[in-house]
């Protein structure tokens, strides 16, 4: 068992193994169903691996992504027109370049230059190296990458950390790649969703007095947990709506506010808006008393037309 190259007698050697691309098979819908799978494997790879390099940088740097994919896609688009198999990037060899005091992008460059040599030259003492030692180094290079103490630090992290973890790591033993990633970033972007659903609203109590927070993006997702915090008010209670912080409030949502200031004087509520954005998209901030008569459950259309 023993790594199979072929062997190539120097540069014109080098050059007889180019294979020019077939363009007879452009009506072929098999060549872009396989190019867009693999475009696709490569890429999340690619950005995957970049990620982890960051983590083992240290000089804790992050690199650009866009960069990163647009090289690899002019990389891959020359590779194929010479025959060459489509490149991504790949952790074990990044890792190894790390430990060995790559710091600047001369260390890629020149591993790149390294190995095309190797291939070109001595290809034949390539083949003597067993395939059970390059599988000891990718044992080696997981274990630095995965050890014990990463999954103990994001299970510390809390289960919307540990979980999409384990799941991928389960989904791609099971299955393959691509489809492990697949439910893993579907588990992840469960976790994501419901993390945002619930920074989205905050509510402060401080006896009759409350403060309801809108934060960020707030979309119809949310109006099942405005309606539980509003409803959560007492009678005889003062509610300040303060919506500063949000850059985006669904009409739904706007409806909601506009619904309880309405009905806000039947429990004797005081309502305070600031920087409500209405349609007109103008900052506003009145406070609704049950004193006044205009925000009275018969009259909700001066109400919506009060706070905007």
């Amino acid at each position: 068992h023993l790594v199979s190259l072929p062997e190539i007698q120097g540069v014109q050697g080098f050059f007889q193994q180019f294979t020019w691309p077939d363009f007879s098979q452009w009506a072929n819908p098999d060549v872009y169903t396989v190019a867009v799978t693999i475009a696709i494997i490569a890429s999340l790879e690619t950005l995957l691996s970049l990620e982890a390099a960051d983590k083992i940088d240290p000089l804790k740097r992050v690199a650009p992504t866009n960069r990163e994919l647009k090289a690899q896609g002019l990389g891959n688009l020359i590779s194929g027109l010479i025959g060459g198999l489509p490149m991504t990037a790949v952790i074990v060899r990044s890792s190894a370049n790390v430990n060995a005091g790559g710091r600047t992008k001369m260390a890629c460059f020149i591993h790149g230059i390294m190995l095309l040599l190797s291939v070109m030259f001595i290809a034949r003492y390539l083949n003597l190296i067993p395939l059970a030692c390059l599988a000891a180094i990718l044992l080696l290079t997981g274990y630095k990458l995965a050890k014990p103490t990463l999954f103990k630090e994001m299970y510390a992290k809390g289960a919307s950390q540990i979980i999409p973890f384990v799941v991928t790591i389960g989904a791609i033993l099971a299955t393959d790649l691509l489809k492990g990633i697949a439910i893993g970033m579907v588990c992840g972007l469960y976790y994501v969703i419901r993390t945002n659903f619930q920074a989205a609203i905050t509510l402060t109590r401080d006896g009759k007095n409350y403060l309801l927070r809108l934060h960020k993006d707030v979309s119809f997702l949310n109006k099942a947990l405005l309606r539980k915090y509003l409803d959560s008010v007492e009678e005889n209670g003062y509610v300040i709506i303060d919506a500063s912080r949000a850059q985006f409030i669904d009409q739904d949502i706007l409806e909601t506010i506009f619904d309880f200031v309405a009905a806000a004087p039947d429990d004797n509520i005081t309502v305070e808006l600031k920087n409500l954005n209405g349609s007109s998209g103008v900052a506003t901030r009145r406070a609704f008393t049950a004193d006044e008569q205009s925000l009275t459950g018969e009259n909700h259309e001066t109400a919506r037309k009060a706070a905007a």
